[in-house]
């Protein structure tokens, strides 16, 4: 019988979801919808200091945004809970005195101060600064007399003194790990909160993971972790290490490359299912030349197979590329409400909109979703939509209203602008139609004067939707003021 493939993310609650824990995240989910197996979320919260829960609700929130969904975990619950490890602590305490009675942990009572002496002494050497193992042997006349002292213990974990752990990474492939550079770890700190090494090993046996899809920076944990496993004659899952995330400049992935958060991306107007096509890129290659996935098409063909040893290079042009092909795709009713809140926030729409502010608000998203990168380009559109003045964007812009034709088409316009019909893309196409009869005038000479005396722009969007969601008043003003400006008398 196959087993079951069982995966986890487990971030830590001490700020938003960052790129890397989402695209870690990703593959763990793909994984698990690929091969049917369960996909697990839980908090490691065990850094009391930094911590909260208003971190874990913006992760969980920002998974949930994405469409990554869990099958068991915080939120939903399952047959492992509970899934805080600080809701967990008698669990790592039990596994803790295990080693103790063993003889593969015991008690340290060295200070700061000592420990880091012997940093330095190491440093000196040119050696990888490790804990010599000074508290190994300690009597029970030591042990209380540090007591006395008032020195609190941390629990260390005994490293064998010769030999390898060699683990065989699905991605990396074979890395070996001598023990002598390893050193006696922590596993449990002074407080009694057991380190991340130690619970995550615990955790990830009691809920029987199979694989452990997480980042390059992780690998360097991984022998004692597998050390752990030795150690308490638990089951060991397959581990999978994912290469770095580098800027453009192959330098470490930061805030001076873009955002790091997928909450700013949301911010900033960004679709999920662009940031998830942009996320799966980054370390994974698909088969064939194609770069467009729904989450749908991955979960049928992510395999780890294809994910790369080699840094992934964050593009930015490219997730812009990306999000603006899916904006173009979308329904314009989507676009529309997604915008409305950029709208809302910068003011040109009230709170609670009524239905004649949704309905321009549309009109508006159906001419300029050509041209949006993020949804939050709409609020530097939107003086285009909202307003009676406008500003000639310069001097050739104002010369089209000196054109001989133009006060019988900008008379022409009024008059059909204001008989009464309903303005709606239909109306405006066929109004340019008519206007081009009556005078004899067609294409540009038509277009540019209509466009230019109610934008003072040259370019811009469809005049087939900006007349309708600027409405027969908004259009009709800003028309006269402009050829007052330019000297027309209309």
């Amino acid at each position: 019988m196959t087993e079951q493939v069982r995966v986890r993310f487990a971030p830590s609650p001490t700020g938003p979801l960052h790129i890397g824990g989402a695209r870690s995240a990703l593959f763990n989910y793909l994984l698990a919808r690929r091969t049917g197996g369960q996909f697990i979320v839980r908090i490691e919260d065990t850094d009391l200091e930094r911590s909260s829960r208003e971190s874990e609700e913006n992760i969980l929130d920002s998974l949930a945004w994405l469409g990554i969904t869990w099958d068991e975990g915080v939120r939903v619950g399952g047959p492992h809970a509970p899934y805080r490890q600080t809701e967990r602590l008698n669990t790592y305490r039990d596994a803790a005195d295990k080693l103790i009675a063993a003889g593969k942990a015991y008690r340290c009572y060295c200070s700061e101060e000592e420990l880091e002496a012997e940093r330095q002494a190491f440093s000196e050497k040119g050696e990888l600064p490790r804990y010599s193992g000074k508290c190994r042997c300690l009597t029970p006349d030591d042990e209380q007399r540090y007591q006395a002292e008032g020195r609190r213990p941390v629990l260390r974990f005994r490293v064998p003194d010769e030999g390898a752990v060699v683990i065989d990474d699905q991605v990396r492939g074979q890395v070996t790990f001598e023990c002598e550079g390893i050193g006696d770890f922590i596993i449990v700190k002074s407080d009694g909160i057991p380190t991340y090494n130690f619970a995550v090993v615990i955790d990830d046996a009691l809920m029987d993971i199979t694989h452990v899809v997480r980042g390059e920076e992780h690998l360097s944990n991984t022998p004692r972790q597998v050390l752990i496993y030795e150690a308490l004659g638990l089951k060991q899952p397959r581990f999978a290490h994912v290469s770095l995330i580098l800027g453009k400049d192959r330098s470490k992935m930061s805030k001076r490359h873009g955002s790091t958060s997928v909450v700013a991306y949301q911010s900033q107007g960004y679709l999920p299912e662009a940031l998830i096509n942009f996320l799966v890129l980054l370390g994974w290659s698909p088969a064939g030349e194609e770069e467009i996935f729904s989450l749908e098409a991955l979960c049928e063909q992510f395999s780890l197979e294809r994910v790369a040893k080699s840094p992934a290079v964050f593009d930015a042009d490219k997730l812009n590329w990306l999000n603006g092909m899916y904006i173009r795709q979308a329904a314009p009713e989507r676009i529309r409400d997604l915008a409305l809140p950029f709208l809302i926030e910068a003011g040109y729409v009230p709170a609670e909109p009524d239905e004649v502010m949704v309905q321009k608000v549309g009109l508006m998203v159906q001419a300029i979703q050509e041209k949006l990168v993020n949804l939050g380009e709409v609020t530097t559109m939107a003086p285009l939509f909202f307003g009676e003045t406008v500003q000639f964007e310069s001097e050739e812009a104002k010369a089209v209203l000196a054109e001989e034709q133009v006060p019988v088409v900008l008379q022409a316009f009024l008059q059909k602008l204001t008989d009464g019909r309903a303005l709606e893309p239909g109306t405006i196409k066929a109004i340019f139609k008519e206007i081009g009869k009556e005078t004899k005038h067609t294409g540009r000479k038509v277009f540019m004067p209509v466009r230019v005396a109610l934008t003072g722009q040259m370019h811009g969007p469809e005049l087939h939707f900006l007349i309708p969601a600027l409405g027969s008043h908004v259009a009709e003003v800003r028309v006269r003021t402009t050829a007052a400006e330019a000297g027309l008398a209309l």
